[in-house]
């Protein structure tokens, strides 16, 4: 794709974000790069800097020069690359401290946390390593001594007895060895008897390292003999005690059997062979220190026939059995090669593969891509992902509940997105045609192979904002052209920018309605009460305020437009409050309208032609464009 076209939908101001990031990328780095810690990039994320130049936007609403913004930009950049630097010092440092490159579980708590809030969650994960194992004198009872990468502190853990086999000279369960925990309880100390122990909990799993001899040699000679087809089809299976080696590629809850809370890991062996993994009652824990991707070494687990229906089918399946071993090997924190779009990628500043890091599940980050991602790069197993383009569509999911499909397009395609909100619908007045950013989508494929598109309000790197309605674009030269009205029907489908004179209005044309302040849309009187036509939801008095519905023709040089306009853009071109003008009477409101004509705005114009929700009952008069913002030109 052309760099121009690829632009094009987002006009000068995805060319002055282009221009940015030269610029940041230019600018070097900040002396703090040494090799060892593995630097910062020396180019800025695309996300990070649209939304870089949007929070500038907001916060600078009577405009912004190229200067401002660069400034603004630089700024945050040289700190964004102070942060990294040292954040990635502070992971080599732990890297080397634990010689693996595994992520965090979710729910994963600190040794330190134990001790500073005496309390321990049975559902929290431990992720620790073994610091002393010994034996409480004069019993037969064993102890672990862990720390954490995390923590200054270590604490003592009574070890349960199903692991009393691996601990010893030659056992696994020894200094050194890692291990994940969950199930726990806390012996918490009490006045003259010591400090808080982790009572026993049969849900622990030791780690092993394929790169370390011992483990390999472990794995090797323990788990590579038995493989899910030939359990399947050995007939006497209930005499042989297997241990199998396989990848985790699905970890599910399933349906409660007689009350009883399951869950199930889908194992996938070097052979391609599928098998299920059940897991029982309180043994769901188990499924806490899993993660897709990693390997499991599962020694002696218990063979069942799969029950369907309260009859016993011939599938069979693996569960957690009174003698079952689970050793772990994890996922890696692993990074998957991207590619960029060649066209768009300036000769020689940059390359056309990225690294990014994929997250427990498999999905691609993209939230630090760095060039930027369009429709039609959209797949399945993409999280952090940011889109630029133009409304064709939204509406409500439903009557009820706070979610709404929103649809855009760009220059390669339309992509329809699901919207989940909190509580209320919180974006302002988002219409058709107008031009948005929208960042920290989640992209997968659902069980009918089909894409879906996903945005959860207040998620980390979540974002949306609506340029079309943005003061800024008005006034801000750097952020845009000024196009002539002839030329707008034949441009591509944005938001244009003009100056234009008022050329004609006249009090048939000037409505005034009740509006949601929530969304900006028109609220109805039903027979149940007032009701906001775009989210559906009942209005009260106090959420509901008068403004304006105007069609007027505007004009320039080349040419003149009927288009419409709401809210505050209305105001601005009629001059008066609603309240205001309710109150004139019936001759001076057309003497009034009349005295506007022939003054100039510069304005910021929508396509809404592609409009097929109907907001109002005069929707289908609306005209093809709407003016989002205007401004008188003094």
């Amino acid at each position: 794709m052309d760099p121009a076209t690829a632009s094009a939908d987002g006009g000068s101001f995805l060319e002055f974000v282009d221009y940015a990031i030269s610029m940041l990328s230019s600018s070097g780095g900040d002396g703090d790069d040494s090799p060892g810690a593995g630097p910062a990039p020396a180019q800025p994320p695309w996300g990070w800097a649209v939304a870089q130049v949007l929070k500038s936007c907001c916060a600078y609403s009577s405009g912004v020069t190229a200067a401002i913004l660069l400034s603004d930009l630089f700024q945050s950049w040289t700190e964004q690359r102070k942060s990294l630097t040292a954040k990635r010092k502070v992971e080599l440092t732990n890297l080397l401290k634990t010689s693996n490159r595994r992520r965090r579980l979710p729910n994963t708590i600190t040794i330190d946390s134990i001790h500073e809030k005496n309390f321990l969650s049975p559902k929290s994960v431990l992720e620790a390593v073994v610091i002393n194992v010994f034996a409480i004198p004069g019993t037969h009872i064993y102890m672990l001594t862990l720390g954490d990468m995390w923590s200054t502190s270590t604490i003592d853990l009574y070890l349960h007895r199903r692991y009393y086999n691996y601990i010893g000279q030659h056992g696994v369960l020894k200094k050194g060895r890692e291990v994940m925990l969950t199930g726990c309880c806390l012996r918490t100390a009490m006045e003259g008897s010591g400090h808080a122990r982790i009572l026993p909990t049969e849900y622990m799993v030791m780690l092993l390292d394929e790169d370390e001899d011992e483990d390999a040699m472990l794995l090797a000679a323990q788990f590579c003999t038995y493989s899910f087809s030939s359990m399947m089809l050995e007939e006497n299976r209930n005499n042989i005690s297997y241990s199998f080696y396989a990848r985790i590629e699905k970890i599910e809850s399933l349906e409660p059997f007689q009350c009883t809370e399951r869950k199930q890991i889908v194992l996938v062996d070097n052979d391609d062979a599928r098998i299920k993994f059940v897991l029982w009652g309180e043994q769901v824990l188990l499924a806490n220190l899993f993660s897709v991707g990693s390997m499991l070494a599962l020694d002696s687990p218990f063979i069942a026939n799969f029950v369907h229906n309260s009859h016993e089918s011939q599938e069979l399946y693996l569960e957690y059995g009174s003698a079952t071993q689970v050793y772990l090997v994890p996922i890696a924190q692993q990074e998957e090669q991207v590619g960029s779009r060649l066209s768009c990628v300036p000769s020689g500043n940059m390359a056309s593969q990225v690294a990014l890091p994929r997250d427990l599940h498999g999905s691609v980050d993209f939230s630090k891509y760095p060039f930027r991602v369009y429709v039609s790069d959209i797949h399945d197993k993409m999280v952090g992902v940011s889109l630029f383009g133009t409304v064709t569509s939204v509406c409500k999911a439903s009557a009820s509940g706070t979610s709404f499909y929103l649809e855009i397009e760009d220059a390669t395609g339309v992509v329809l997105m699901k919207l989940n909100f909190v509580g209320a619908w919180s974006l302002g007045r988002v219409g058709v045609g107008h031009m948005v950013y929208i960042s920290g989508l989640t992209c997968t494929l659902s069980s009918k192979n089909i894409l879906e598109v996903l945005w959860i309000e207040k998620e980390p790197g979540s974002l949306f904002v609506n340029l079309s309605l943005l003061p800024a674009l008005l006034n801000s030269t750097c952020l845009h052209n000024l196009s002539l009205l002839s030329d707008i029907p034949h441009s591509t489908n944005r938001t244009h920018i003009c100056r234009v004179r008022l050329d004609h209005i006249d009090g048939n044309s000037l409505k005034v309605l009740l509006f949601h302040n929530l969304c900006g849309y028109v609220v109805n009187d039903q027979s149940s009460g007032l009701q906001c036509s775009f989210c559906k939801c009942a209005c009260h008095s106090g959420g509901c305020t008068h403004g304006f519905q105007l069609h007027l023709t505007i004009a320039d040089d080349s040419e003149k437009i009927f288009a419409w306009c709401v809210g505050q853009t209305a105001i601005e071109f009629v001059q008066i409050s609603p309240d205001e003008y309710i109150e004139l009477p019936e001759d001076e409101r057309a003497m009034y309208l009349y005295t506007l004509q022939n003054e100039s705005f510069t304005v910021a114009i929508a396509n809404t032609s592609k409009r097929t929700d109907g907001h109002t009952e005069d929707d289908t008069a609306l005209p093809v464009w709407e003016i989002t913002r205007a401004q008188k030109c003094e």
